[in-house]
């Protein structure tokens, strides 16, 4: 690509997932440069070598478990000797741990458009789910010449010192082989082949390239130099430079759910009394001035007449028979359908006349035990110590007070005790867990799943024989891909394991391709067959849950399938 513009030239299989191997190193630096930009560690940070990180294969600098070392030595390690116990200790000291940092690693590579880039690990050796592409490192290359120009120049040193060690350049063959060439990494592991990234300037051009999948040291350069010299004659020598804009990491939002425990209230067997008993209770206004208006509001004659002797008795009363009369001079319901209200003051009236001045002092107890109000007390209480309770700052007998009112009232046939009421029904917990369950656990339905062939002509495959490992079926996929990039264009790549072995096979091909690249094979002294569609299969299914299927000739044999893109 042209480096000022970002802009492809050339490119074959550019976006095909393939193992970078130690190109992963330039994110492993990029991170650590943009750690050094943020202010979060420095280049003379000592950092602390893990016996993981101790433990990497070669290439290594040679790093002890408990050692201490300098970042700027471990940048110069994984940048021009492509150490891996160095990037290692980059990525765990950086982030916690590699697993951490490999996340932000792809991370970083979302947020600067590589789409085909997945990271597992800080080092580059072959891993499961750890790939990249061509396009995407080209990418990244750029970003790592524009971002960090002060940094850059590692990438085109043959040597440097590395704190514990001098160390040589992986990439000074082409370094001084090609004219112009200044960087950048080399990378290379037995399944991803010879792979390089590449930066060349002549004149006012600036050109970026990737190759992945070299045979050899040689043939991957000689490649890269064919690459760039076309490449070098297509651009203009002036154009309109357009520098990468910088990453924008999405920052993750984390939702935390309040656990609000239930009041007592809500959860006992009778939450009106626990209110009832918790609640703090009113204080007792003394309204004595206006007692005598507010009594002969909707009252009987004959009550009001006993209040207003009660006023007259109570001049020298104490202030509690004062507020007793306050309240009892309230205003008060009207009485129910039913009630006697001639024999209610009629009794009233009895008990205040047998009374003595202290007594008749108060009628606070008479009113309240004749009155409908709810009164706080235990349900297992009856209607004597409810007025007991009521006229207990009057001085006034209870039982004379329950027996009057009994008499009067006999035929109401209404308890005037909220406790002798009924209490509510607690909330059944069958509705409770019925909203909070999870519905109907009853097995699912059974799904026929139909498999078709495509009626886009490319349901035709090759398979490439039997080998012993699956790494050996991924190189020869791989190998195949680079080799015969036009007729695979489109294909995908599959290693099926199976008891006998690994078969590789080229999936979603047109049948003349299929045919062509098996006499290709073929050719080359390569076991190859053409894999024909097979008709519609039918399969049953519970709840969704399938296995994974590969479709050859004669039936449909359910494998442990490896896929991933050519």
């Amino acid at each position: 690509m042209d480096a000022r513009t970002g802009q492809p030239i050339y490119k074959q299989n550019a976006d095909t997932r393939l193992h970078p191997a130690s190109l992963t190193k330039m994110m492993t630096l990029y991170m650590a440069f943009n750690a050094i930009e943020r202010g979060q560690v420095r280049l003379d940070s000592q950092f602390l070598v893990s016996s993981n990180a101790a433990a990497e294969p070669p290439s290594k600098l040679g790093l002890r478990a408990g050692q201490r070392i300098e970042l700027r030595y471990l940048i110069r390690a994984a940048a021009i000797k492509s150490a891996n116990d160095a990037a290692t200790t980059i990525g765990e000291n950086i982030a916690g741990s590699e697993e951490a940092f490999a996340q932000q690693m792809t991370q970083m590579a979302r947020a600067l458009g590589m789409r085909n880039t997945n990271f597992r690990n800080a080092h580059g050796l072959t891993q499961e789910g750890h790939y990249s592409s061509a396009h995407d490192m080209s990418i990244l290359g750029r970003h790592l010449f524009y971002d960090f120009p002060q940094y850059y120049n590692l990438f085109s040193r043959r040597s440097a010192d590395a704190g514990i060690a001098q160390v040589s350049s992986t990439n000074r063959r082409f370094l001084d082989s090609y004219q112009g060439a200044d960087g950048i990494k080399t990378g290379y592991t037995r399944a991803a082949g010879f792979n390089l990234t590449a930066s060349a300037q002549r004149g006012n051009k600036r050109l970026i390239a990737t190759v992945f999948g070299g045979t050899s040291t040689a043939q991957r350069n000689q490649t890269m130099a064919q690459l760039l010299d076309s490449s070098f004659a297509r651009v203009p020598n002036r154009v309109r430079e357009t520098r990468p804009q910088a990453p924008r990491l999405l920052v993750q939002r984390t939702v935390r759910r309040a656990q609000v425990e239930p009041t007592p209230a809500a959860t006992q067997a009778s939450p009106q009394r626990l209110v009832l008993e918790t609640s703090q209770k009113p204080a007792r206004a003394n309204r004595a001035a206006s007692a005598s208006t507010a009594a002969t509001t909707n009252q009987p004659d004959a009550l009001a007449a006993a209040i207003r002797q009660a006023q007259t008795e109570t001049v020298n009363a104490p202030a509690a028979a004062t507020a007793g009369l306050a309240l009892a001079a309230s205003a008060r319901p009207r009485l129910r359908p039913g009630t006697n209200a001639g024999a209610v003051d009629d009794a009233v009236a009895t008990a205040v006349a047998s009374a003595d001045a202290p007594q008749s002092a108060s009628l606070a107890a008479p009113v309240l035990a004749a009155s409908h109000r709810p009164v706080p007390a235990p349900r297992s209480r009856g209607n004597g110590s409810l007025v007991a309770s009521a006229s207990s700052n009057s001085g006034t007998n209870p039982d004379d007070i329950a027996r009057a009112v009994a008499a009067a009232i006999p035929e109401s046939g209404t308890s005037l005790s909220l406790m002798e009421s009924s209490a509510p029904k607690p909330r059944s917990e069958t509705v409770i867990l019925a909203a909070m369950g999870e519905g109907d656990l009853a097995d699912p339905e059974a799904v026929e799943i139909v498999s078709r062939p495509s009626n886009s002509g490319r349901n035709w495959g090759v398979t490439l024989g039997l080998h012993r490992s699956r790494a050996a079926a991924e190189e020869l996929l791989m190998q195949s891909a680079l080799r015969d990039g036009v007729t695979l264009q489109g294909a995908r790549r599959q290693v099926a394991d199976t008891n006998r072995g690994f078969v590789p096979s080229f999936v979603n091909l047109s049948k003349a391709d299929a045919q062509l690249t098996c006499e290709r094979f073929q050719a080359r002294s390569y076991e190859c067959r053409v894999v024909a569609p097979k008709p519609a299969a039918t399969s049953t299914c519970k709840g969704g849950q399938c296995p994974p299927f590969f479709m050859c000739a004669t039936e449909v044999i359910r494998l442990s399938v490896h896929s991933f893109s050519a």
